[in-house]
C-alpha cells in the first residue's frame, strides 16, 4: 500500500519525485547480493552520521571476490546483506549496476573511500583504529597516514595472529578498542574473514567498522597499486595477478569466469533464485 501511495505522489509531482529519489540511498541486487547505489560523498555523509551517533556499524567494500564468496555461502551472503553499507568497490559491480538501470553509477573504491574518511577524521578529531595486516605493514601505514594527515588521531593499531583467537583474547581486544575511544575502525583481514569478524563484533565495538582488504598494503606502500587506467577498464585483477600469481591465481581463475556466467544469467533474468 505504501508503495502505491508513493507512486501516486510521484505521478502527481514529478519534480518532487526526482528530488526524493535523489535523497534516498537505494540498493540493487547483483547475483543475490544487495549493493548500495551510492557515491563517495553519500558514503562519507552516511558514515559521518554514524560516527557522530557513536553507532556500531558495518561497511563493506564489495568486489567480485566478495560477491562470489557470498554466492557460494549462504552464511556469508547473510553477513554481507545485513551490513549497513555495501559499496561497489569493483568495476564489474559498477557495470552491473549500470546495466540494471543506474546509468550514473561510479566506483566507490575501498582504498580511496578510506582516504576520504581519514581526511574527514583528521579535520574533526575522530579517533581512528587499524585492525589487521602484518605488523611491519601496519607500522608503515600508521607512519604514512600521520605524515599525510598530521591532525589524524590514531589511537589504536593491532596486527592479530594468523590463528583463531580465544574468547579471552577477543574480549581483551574489544576492551582495548573501546578503551582507546576508537570511532572508526578499518579492518584488513582479507575476505571473507574481515566481513565475518565485523559482523561478529557489531554491538561489541561502538565504532563504524569498514573492511578494506588490501588497502593497508596499498596505502602503506607494501604492494603496488594498479594504474588508474587499468582500474578504469576493470583490469586491476590482472595487474594484481601478475604481481602475486601464487597467491591470487586460484582466486581469479576460479571466481572470474563463474562471475561472468552468473552475471549474464542475472541480467537475462534466468539466475536460479534458490
Amino acid at each position: 500500500m505504501a508503495k502505491v501511495i508513493w507512486n501516486r505522489i510521484f505521478d502527481l509531482f514529478p519534480i518532487f519525485s526526482g528530488y526524493v529519489i535523489s535523497q534516498i540511498i537505494m540498493k540493487k541486487t547483483i547475483i543475490g547480493l544487495k549493493i548500495d547505489v551510492i557515491t563517495y560523498l553519500q558514503s562519507l555523509e552516511r558514515i559521518s552520521d554514524w560516527v557522530q551517533a557513536t553507532d556500531s556499524r558495518v561497511v563493506i567494500a564489495a568486489n567480485v571476490h566478495v560477491l562470489m564468496e557470498a554466492h557460494d555461502s549462504v552464511a556469508f551472503n547473510n553477513v554481507v546483506n545485513q551490513a549497513d553499507l555495501v559499496t561497489p568497490d569493483g568495476m564489474p559491480l559498477v557495470w552491473m549496476l549500470r546495466l540494471k538501470g543506474v546509468k550514473s553509477q561510479t566506483r566507490v573504491y575501498g582504498p580511496t573511500l578510506m582516504l576520504h574518511i581519514l581526511e574527514e577524521a583528521a579535520k574533526n578529531s575522530i579517533p581512528v583504529g587499524f585492525y589487521g595486516g602484518k605488523t611491519d605493514i601496519l607500522d608503515m601505514l600508521v607512519k604514512k597516514m600521520k605524515r599525510n594527515y598530521p591532525e589524524l588521531n590514531i589511537t589504536y593499531s593491532y596486527s592479530p595472529p594468523f590463528r583463531a583467537l580465544s574468547e579471552k583474547e577477543d574480549d581483551e581486544i574489544c576492551g582495548q578498542i573501546r578503551a582507546n575511544g576508537v570511532r572508526l575502525l578499518f579492518v584488513g583481514l582479507g575476505c571473507p574473514k574481515q566481513e565475518i569478524w565485523m559482523a561478529a563484533h557489531r554491538g561489541k565495538i561502538n565504532a563504524v567498522m569498514m573492511s578494506v582488504g588490501a588497502a593497508f598494503d596499498f596505502l602503506a606502500g607494501g604492494k603496488p597499486q594498479a594504474p588508474t587506467w587499468m582500474q578504469t577498464i576493470g583490469l586491476e585483477w590482472f595487474f594484481r595477478l601478475i604481481h602475486e600469481p601464487r597467491r591470487l591465481a586460484r582466486r581469479y581463475l576460479y571466481y572470474n569466469p563463474r562471475f561472468v556466467l552468473l552475471a549474464l544469467a542475472d541480467l537475462l533474468g534466468i539466475l536460479d533464485k534458490e
